[in-house]
């Protein structure tokens, strides 16, 4: 049986759409390793197991192993195309790595300290703008997640991307483009609901009119 980072898989003439679609009622993944100095290659997978692989999210960010036909090389998973409707993967890429060479890749967030945020406990509520953010790296420090720590953070105040803290040889690549990228990841802004409990609490307790004699 394949580990969570590796995909087992064959290589099979994908050309045509309706070889594609026979594959999928068969119960099969058709998807394309590309990448380096060898040509791109069309393959297949088992549905089943790619479905208990994406389960786990560490293999949207992860090195993997992709064995195709016994040979085993190392990839990343680029895109996947699920069906609209149906838990059905219609589609995947992979992308052959170099080990010397940075890759870009979408890393997820984990949000962490929430419930003892400084502004949740002044009565705000945390929104989050992002729940990945793409990464520049060498394949052997390629992070699995990207923790962002909430617990300072006041009402009105955000974390942006300049605030995370990056692994050593992991950049934010699209900060290199100015200060204008620099885009919030999170933040606290003022509970609407509690608000307006408090205005109408607020207007219950004006001095009432005093009746004419």
């Amino acid at each position: 049986m394949s580990s969570v980072f590796e995909f087992v898989a064959e290589s099979r003439d994908l050309s045509g759409k309706t070889t594609a679609r026979a594959l999928r009622r068969s119960g099969s993944v058709p998807a394309v390793v590309y990448g380096g100095e060898v040509s791109p290659q069309s393959v297949v997978l088992d549905h089943n197991d790619v479905i208990k692989h994406l389960d786990h999210e560490a293999v949207y960010s992860h090195v993997l192993d992709l064995a195709v036909d016994g040979k085993t090389e190392k990839v990343i998973l680029k895109a996947i195309q699920r069906h609209p409707a149906k838990n059905q993967i219609m589609h995947m890429d992979f992308l052959r790595i170099d080990e010397t060479h940075l890759l870009r890749v979408h890393v997820p967030l984990h949000f962490i300290n929430e419930d003892i945020c400084v502004g949740v406990k002044a009565g705000g509520v945390v929104t989050h703008s992002m729940v990945d953010v793409e990464v520049s790296c060498l394949p052997a420090v390629l992070p699995e997640f990207i923790s962002v720590d909430l617990e300072a953070v006041e009402i009105g105040s955000a974390v942006h991307l300049t605030d995370l803290v990056l692994p050593t040889g992991v950049e934010i690549p699209v900060l290199a483009q100015g200060l204008d990228h620099d885009l919030p990841v999170a933040q606290v802004v003022k509970n609407k609901v509690k608000a307006e409990v408090e205005d109408e609490g607020s207007s219950d307790d004006a001095e009432e009119p005093t009746e004419e004699s």
